[in-house]
């Protein structure tokens, strides 16, 4: 479902004299349907900087980015778009929302785009709020008001809302308390079990051996490693 081969990734600091800094070099990995993998490697490594490259915020230098049958790496913005309605969902650290949007309508919104009812939408979006522990009192009102925790939840219940066939996960369990990390975890198992391929960086350890099945270590696609 995922499919990385030969990627390359280099930065250009024009405030630098247009420096050159190559931070991937070759990467290599794929994802099958109802697969986790883990992306580790030691800070710095590139694994924000290749899941953004599959997210398609960040343009690869060289190689191919498989996504489905969508090429993220030579795509137009329009294929990309429509991938990331119906297949590529993102789960990252922060929580990125029009002001002064309800909550469940945060929620609702990825399922409100692939055609579901708003009745179906934001029942689900309700369910997923509750498992993870956000009080009904503020579903109505928008989370940029909520604290760090809240907000984190928050937009994993909006990443898990639609099904999608391939899910990016960016440190879920940060921060997170020992019951909403739990729910965490059993929403990625329901994932892989319906088929969904995940790519996750889990710096919590516990978390990756439980949900995730192996690991691809970044380092080695980094340039002095090359």
């Amino acid at each position: 479902m995922i499919n990385v081969s030969n990627v390359s990734k280099n930065f250009t600091l024009h405030n630098q004299g247009s420096a050159v800094i190559p931070v991937i070099a070759g990467a290599e990995l794929n994802v099958a349907s109802g697969e986790c993998v883990a992306l580790t490697g030691a800070s710095g490594a590139g694994k924000s900087t290749l899941m953004r490259m599959i997210y398609g915020n960040y343009l690869a230098a060289a190689g191919q980015i498989l996504v489905g049958d969508v090429d993220v790496a030579s795509a137009e913005p329009r294929e990309i778009l429509a991938l990331r309605k119906d297949t590529l969902g993102y789960v990252s650290q922060f929580l990125r929302v029009v002001p002064r949007v309800p909550t469940i309508d945060v929620v609702a919104e990825p399922l409100l785009l692939t055609g579901h009812s708003r009745e179906e939408a934001r029942a689900r979006a309700e369910a997923l709020l509750a498992r993870l522990n956000i009080p009904e009192r503020l579903w109505s009102l928008s989370p940029t008001t909520f604290s760090g925790g809240e907000q984190q939840r928050v937009n994993i219940a909006r990443g898990f809302a639609y099904d999608y066939p391939a899910l990016l996960l960016d440190e879920p369990t940060a921060s997170l308390d020992a019951a909403n990390r739990d729910t965490v975890l059993a929403l990625i198992e329901e994932a892989k079990s319906r088929g969904a391929a995940i790519l996750g960086i889990f710096h919590d350890i516990a978390a990756r051996q439980q949900v995730c099945d192996r690991e691809v270590d970044v380092s080695v696609f980094t340039p002095e490693a090359a």
